[in-house]
């Protein structure tokens, strides 16, 4: 994960199976085409704890429709079938996984076509066996650094994630914010003072302007409850889902051509 042309990549969130699995998959595709760089695929669970009111409705919806790990594996393959090549990563929680089976779950999600794998609950110092399996197949494990989060506890965590250090905006759950602290800029300053790899910015961010603002000190920008309130509000899911996308984008490419 890097600047791309001189712009902070668009990380999306989406829930897989809401508000139905095919639509889920609609969507997916219509965001790709519409700028997201990367994407991150929710898998639901009954338990989010990190997820705020949004994101845990669209989970429940999903759940009710019958999403299992075994499905979102198999979406992924689908949407590689279907011809789809942006980056994707598998965001869920650790119970599912380890009932799944650890390795086998990683190892699916590798030929399935994920390239990358978060799981909130998952402590990096607990995470050491599940690491080595995902750096043999070229998984990238990342883990998550908030604001209360201190420097050598930063440092630890930078040492053991993967392709991008995901930054917590806020300290609390997921959820679209009408602003964001401006003290998260110095908190970026000290994290980048403390590892060389990319940081990428979520929870909270809901407009395109703050993708803008944020977009000029970080790596990535991750935008998901946003997006679910934009698809949830809408007769049309698919092309609101685009829409949103498109104008993220846009702001995003604008504030680097200033």
């Amino acid at each position: 994960l890097a600047h791309l042309q001189g712009r902070a990549a668009l990380m999306p969130y989406f829930t897989i199976g809401y508000p139905t699995l095919q639509t889920s998959f609609e969507i997916i595709r219509a965001i790709a085409e519409s700028g997201a760089d990367l994407i991150e695929l929710g898998m639901p669970f009954s338990d989010p704890l990190a997820d705020g009111p949004t994101i845990q409705y669209s989970t429940q919806v999903a759940l009710q429709n019958g999403v299992t790990l075994g499905i979102c594996l198999n979406f992924v393959r689908e949407l590689r079938q279907s011809g789809l090549a942006t980056p994707l990563l598998l965001m869920g929680y650790y119970n599912p996984i380890y009932s799944y089976g650890e390795e086998r779950f990683i190892y699916e999600a590798v030929e399935n076509g994920a390239q990358g794998l978060i799981i909130p609950d998952l402590p990096p110092d607990e995470a050491a066996e599940m690491r080595q399996v995902c750096e043999r197949v070229h998984l990238a494990m990342v883990h998550l650094i908030a604001p209360t989060t201190p420097p050598e506890r930063i440092r630890f965590i930078a040492e053991r994630s993967q392709g991008f250090i995901y930054v917590v905006s806020v300290t609390g759950v997921t959820g679209a914010r009408q602003s964001l602290p401006l003290e998260l800029v110095d908190f970026i300053k000290e994290v980048r003072a403390l590892t060389s790899l990319p940081l990428a910015l979520g929870f909270g961010v809901s407009t395109a302007e703050q993708a803008a603002t944020f977009g000029r000190w970080v790596d990535g920008v991750i935008v998901g409850s946003a997006l679910i309130d934009r698809v949830k509000r809408s007769d049309n899911p698919v092309e609101a889902a685009a829409g949103f996308v498109r104008e993220l984008r846009l702001a995003m490419e604008d504030v680097r051509s200033r």
